[in-house]
């Protein structure tokens, strides 16, 4: 290119544009193409292309099949290697229970070694792979004892097993047998020896030809009774020897202190607020009668002291075994006592030959049966018997006739406050319906 005559340079070609560059760019890379061409000689033969033979097979699928049979050989072989170990395993010595100091038994405290072993026992001398662990757990879980197990096998050849017991909550007597219960039910022998005591109350209702269901619903009304009396610190449930539970809608319940025991029904709600007013009241009711023998808190407004004679159930007599065993556990002496059951009465009075008499006979009297009745000749019509707490030692109604008999009655004390959702005694409705 040549040179311009003019003595100055513009300003495009001092700086060049980008097109200008990328053109000069080609240019350059063209003309060194062309120095490498010219110096190849130009009587050398031009070279021959070699064909290249590719197998059928592409590189990467070839060496995936490589290592796909050398994984087929290793399962092969360890496969052989497994199937011998398990035929060895099955007729070795080595993995066979020689005797019961191979099995390992933990968490027992009342449930007997003997026990145990009538589950296992007959696994001795047998291959430990070949032992239905499922099975033998379901056999150990129907001891009365046992809430729960677990087996595990231990090469070469031991067991072990874990034995998780029932809590008990109360002593259970159910025909001549006093039992253990827990909260779901569940009935447990006492304990052989004197391994440790209890301090439960004695459950009375139960009968062994009922369901576990309705065991269940009656341990339901204990369990709450006792976490209620036991609320704030209290500690009630101590000072019960019995809780009869024979009906759900009145819960009875045996309080033994110094001065003695005594019944007290306590409905099917509120325990602890009627437990309370027994608790308040005992010393002043014992002044007041000769014999504080029952108290019925179920109803509203009022408190009936000696409803019956004695509400506990007949139960039949224990063996001096079983109150040997009983005593050993912990029971208390008062509820190993027999008490005979003496239904409430109610015992209409006779028709009067005068009026002031036919005011008296006309209210009918809620009275328990005696055991034994005397027969009194009454000349006079007496006064009726006073219904508050005053007057409860007053004498008893009288009717006229040839003969009467002469009974100690129930006795009504009135009170101000209601506790919870309660109807009025028999004998207060009684007196509502005749005023």
């Amino acid at each position: 290119m040549a040179r311009k005559s003019s003595p100055t340079i513009s300003q495009e070609e001092l700086y060049p544009s980008e097109d200008q560059d990328f053109a000069r760019e080609e240019m350059d890379s063209a003309r060194l193409l062309d120095l490498e061409v010219e110096q190849e000689s130009p009587f050398l033969r031009g070279q021959k292309r070699v064909s290249v033979r590719r197998g059928s097979i592409p590189k990467k699928t070839a060496t995936r099949l490589k290592w796909t049979a050398i994984a087929a050989i290793l399962i092969f072989f360890g496969a052989l290697g497994a199937g011998a170990l398990y035929k060895y395993g099955e007729h070795s010595w080595r993995f066979r229970i020689d005797s019961s100091d191979n099995i390992d038994i933990t968490g027992t405290r009342n449930v007997t070694h003997a026990q145990v072993m009538e589950v296992l026992g007959g696994d001795i001398g047998r291959n430990i792979f070949f032992i239905p662990l499922t099975q033998r757990k379901a056999q150990l879980e129907q001891i009365p004892w046992v809430e729960s197990a677990s087996i595990m096998r231990f090469a070469p050849n031991r067991l072990r097993v874990e034995i998780n017991e029932r809590t008990p909550v109360a002593f259970a007597r159910i025909g001549p047998r006093i039992s253990l219960i827990d909260a779901g039910g569940t009935l447990m022998e006492l304990p052989s020896g004197a391994k440790k005591k209890y301090s439960f109350p004695v459950i009375l209702g139960m009968n062994a030809s009922e369901p576990l269901s309705t065991r269940v619903v009656r341990m339901k009304t204990y369990n709450q009774l006792i976490h209620d009396l036991d609320a704030d610190g209290a500690h009630y449930s101590q000072d019960l020897s019995e809780v009869d539970l024979s009906d759900l809608d009145d819960v009875k319940v045996t309080a033994a202190d110094s001065s003695g025991e005594v019944l007290v029904h306590l409905g099917s709600s509120n325990f602890l607020d009627r437990y309370k007013i027994y608790v308040s009241h005992a010393r002043e009711w014992r002044q007041q009668f000769d014999k504080l023998d029952s108290v019925d808190l179920r109803y509203d407004q009022q408190i009936v002291v000696n409803p019956d004679l004695h509400g506990t159930v007949k139960q039949p007599p224990l063996s001096p075994a079983a109150v040997k065993a009983a005593m050993s556990a912990g029971v208390k002496p008062v509820a190993l006592i027999h008490h005979d059951i003496v239904p409430q009465k109610t015992i209409p009075a006779k028709v009067a030959t005068n009026t002031a008499a036919a005011k008296v006979a006309s209210k009918p009297i809620l009275q328990p049966a005696a055991k034994k009745k005397k027969i009194v000749r009454a000349k006079h019509v007496a006064k009726p018997v006073a219904k508050n707490a005053s007057t409860a030692k007053a004498a008893p109604k009288a009717v006229s006739g040839p003969a009467a008999t002469k009974k100690p009655g129930p006795s009504v004390i009135q009170q101000n406050s209601t506790s919870g959702n309660q109807k009025p005694s028999p004998a207060i409705a009684k007196e509502q319906d005749h005023p």
